[in-house]
């Protein structure tokens, strides 16, 4: 695959870069040992100290950024705005919080003295260079995400991008240089899928984290198990979005439309499946329908769009080939189900409405990257988790309704990461991100995700 920023709007390469060498590899491998044998012995003062002047940099680059991101995989302008300020946001949270969360855990005494101890503790110390192989549709946040607490913990990053967002991919590094971050802390490596196995082989190389897809998640995971390397992956997502007889029908409505086509759906955690009590099947399926045909589709550079192209005209057509086979299975086109009129240009895909899916429906089971929603219809809460669990993915879940005991029901049963009650889903630093089933292990954020790539170390001391 190129590396190269082809603007979907249009299907113009823009710009196209070299991939790395293999002396050029190596010189970035070295660069990063010696990176790593300073950075983990600095404090979490100077550490922060970093980060935060990082954070400072992105927020005042946000607009140049923001335009960058949109040109190179289609989201509209604003929302990789917001993107932007989510991930200074994240830099400053784990600044502020890194050193409480990894600071040193102390038994209780009574334990310390069975041990046959004076003294024991559990100290948290960082593992080495990290390869960081990332997705192109949150192009700044899924790396700073990884970053931030990898950097805080004491390790340096690797950071192998997706081949259609290489400037973003260089930004990243000159902004951490920028922020005074010494050489080889945090580097880009602008290189094909096919230079990634020889990397993660690589002694220096301690640990690996993936998002992306299931093939790449394996690939990378297979890897990283023979050389006994530890990984974080997180992959695809048909994240159920579950409505109950007693929800506020209008607001979880509106909030379905935002759900599923926030960065144009393609997300990860973006709700895809629509799980319907039969009693506010048709007033939410109206509803939803009539607030998806309303979206304005167009140039993401374009402030009063709401959806933009898909990222790559593969993306788009394999949409269109899994709404495609449903209707020919029989589901029912409520709106959309084609390209939108009078955009030739690009990779656009009209936000639709499928109803009546069943079983042996490729949609069913597969996960839809673009602005395509599915509706079911259910009698009743079992109906909803079956439904819902009725998936190889689980990285998260939204339920509505104001029912305390179908709360606990749903997350007591549901197979997903995280269970989103009467909102939607989205990540927050303070908050552990993650799945289970085919979409991955492990966690990103929070405390659980700082401490992925640190050694757990067990300190005991006698007389």
């Amino acid at each position: 695959m190129a590396i190269a920023t082809v603007n979907p709007a249009t299907g113009e390469t823009l710009k196209t870069f070299d991939a790395l060498d293999e002396a050029a590899i190596e010189e970035r491998l070295a660069r990063a040992a010696e990176a790593y044998r300073h950075h983990r012995t600095t404090d979490f003062a100077e550490r922060a100290r970093l980060l935060e002047r990082a954070a400072e940099l992105l927020e005042k680059d946000t607009d140049e950024i923001a335009r960058t991101m949109t040109t190179e995989m289609g989201k509209p302008v604003g929302a990789a705005r917001a993107e932007a300020a989510k991930c200074a946001k994240a830099m400053r949270w784990y600044a502020a919080n890194a050193e409480r969360l990894l600071a040193d855990e102390h038994p209780d005494e009574a334990d310390v003295r069975d041990s046959g101890a004076v003294r024991a503790l559990v100290r948290y110390r960082p593992l080495g260079p990290v390869l960081a192989v990332m997705p192109w549709n949150f192009p700044l946040w899924q790396v700073v995400r990884f970053a931030a607490p990898a950097l805080m913990a004491g390790n340096v990053g690797l950071l192998k991008h997706a081949s259609n967002v290489p400037q973003t991919a260089l930004y990243l590094e000159d902004l951490f240089r920028r922020a005074g971050y010494p050489e080889g802390c945090f580097q880009t490596l602008l290189i094909g899928s096919g230079a990634v196995e020889a990397i993660l082989r690589d002694p220096r190389v301690a640990a690996a984290t993936l998002t992306g897809s299931e093939p790449a998640g394996r690939s990378v995971a297979a890897v990283a198990g023979d050389e006994i390397k530890k990984t974080v992956l997180e992959l695809g997502g048909s994240d159920p979005y579950v409505v109950m007889a007693s929800a506020d029908v209008a607001k979880a409505a509106a909030t379905a439309v935002t759900a599923r086509v926030q960065n144009n759906g393609q997300s990860c955690i973006a709700a895809k499946r629509f799980i319907v009590h039969t009693d506010v099947y048709d007033d939410f399926a109206e509803r939803f329908t009539a607030a998806m045909a309303a979206l304005a589709v167009g140039d993401p550079l374009d402030e009063s769009t709401d959806v933009g192209p898909l990222s790559s005209e593969q993306g788009r057509d394999d949409l269109a080939e899994l709404v495609d086979d449903a209707v020919e299975r029989g589901a029912v086109v409520r709106c959309g189900g084609r390209r939108p009129e009078g955009l030739d240009r690009g990779w656009f895909y009209a936000p639709t409405v499928l109803e009546g899916i069943t079983p042996e429906m490729r949609i069913h089971q597969e996960e839809t990257f673009g602005p395509v929603a599915t509706l079911y219809r259910v009698a009743d809460a079992d109906e909803a988790v079956a439904v819902a669990n009725d998936t190889s993915f689980g990285l998260s879940s939204n339920v509505w309704t104001r029912d305390r005991d179908e709360v606990e029901r749903f997350v007591r049963d549901l197979e997903a990461g995280g269970v989103f009650v009467n909102g939607m889903t989205a990540s927050h630093p303070a908050l552990p991100f993650g799945g289970v089933k085919r979409s991955g292990y492990g966690r990103e954020l929070a405390g659980h995700g700082i401490k992925e790539f640190c050694n757990a170390t067990t300190v005991w001391e006698a007389d």
